[in-house]
């Protein structure tokens, strides 16, 4: 399953830069962090993702392994760097620093005419943009929205299970939460200088999703937190295929 945004914002046009410029992180803590974004025309369904991701990833070559996070018959556990999601019911391709430099693989070998699982599917190119993010820690909560999250597992969920109230359930949220902030942080090479404070503010009903035909807990969390992330990233488990994207709510409060 994968969740579409209802946020009524459009993705800018493209930026003219170099994907081959290399990030870096400054003195003060902060990171500038490179993102393509890519919107294809066409709708397709949550469920189809997967399907999505494997067309992409032949197209590229299985030999770029961060269209398929896979080493050989090993998983990358690194963070993804390169993200497949819905956006607005469209499927949609992020690329995070490295993968940028990898997308030519993509483009330069791109047709119209691919498979989507058992039905035709014509892959045109609705929008790109290609953009640079500061990561910083700021001095002010920023707003943010988790969609399809899934922090769990089966350790952690088990003692998910045992907690006896909604405080003990929110505390492990938040510290679930902290850890899928640093996994990304040491994913993009952002070292973290200052202390990372997480709130969750509003947790939704969690629900059964299917992952790789394995039934899987998913939540829809509203958190605060004093780290500046990227609009559409993925936090938490599966962020590959679109699981755990941020949406942010464009308002702060003072710490």
């Amino acid at each position: 399953m994968q969740s579409n945004s209802s946020d009524n914002n459009t993705l800018r046009n493209p930026q003219a830069g170099d994907t081959n410029s290399v990030s870096e992180q400054t003195g003060n803590g902060k990171k500038t962090l490179r993102i393509l974004q890519v919107i294809f025309e066409n709708d397709i369904r949550g469920y189809e993702i997967p399907a999505f991701r494997g067309a992409v990833t032949r197209i590229a070559g299985l030999q770029n392994i961060l269209f398929h996070n896979h080493e050989g018959n090993n998983f990358r556990y690194s963070y993804p760097l390169i993200q497949y999601k819905t956006y607005k019911e469209k499927p949609m391709l992020i690329c995070i620093e490295q993968g940028v430099n990898e997308a030519h693989h993509f483009f330069e070998n791109i047709q119209e005419g691919i498979m989507l699982g058992n039905r035709p599917y014509e892959l045109r190119i609705n929008s790109l943009n290609l953009f640079q993010a500061e990561l910083r820690i700021d001095t002010r909560f920023n707003q943010y929205v988790l969609l399809n999250w899934l922090p769990f597992n089966q350790e952690n969920y088990k003692t998910f299970n045992q907690l006896n109230n909604q405080v003990e359930e929110v505390l492990l949220l938040e510290k679930i939460l902290t850890g899928n902030i640093l996994s990304f942080a040491k994913g993009v090479a952002w070292r973290i200088d200052q202390e990372i404070k997480v709130r969750i503010t509003e947790v939704g009903k969690p629900k059964p999703v299917s992952v790789k035909s394995v039934t899987r807990i998913a939540i829809k969390a509203a958190f605060q937190s004093n780290v500046v992330l990227p609009e559409l990233i993925g936090l938490g488990k599966n962020v590959s295929t679109g699981f755990g994207t941020i949406r942010k709510n464009h308002t702060s409060n003072k710490l």
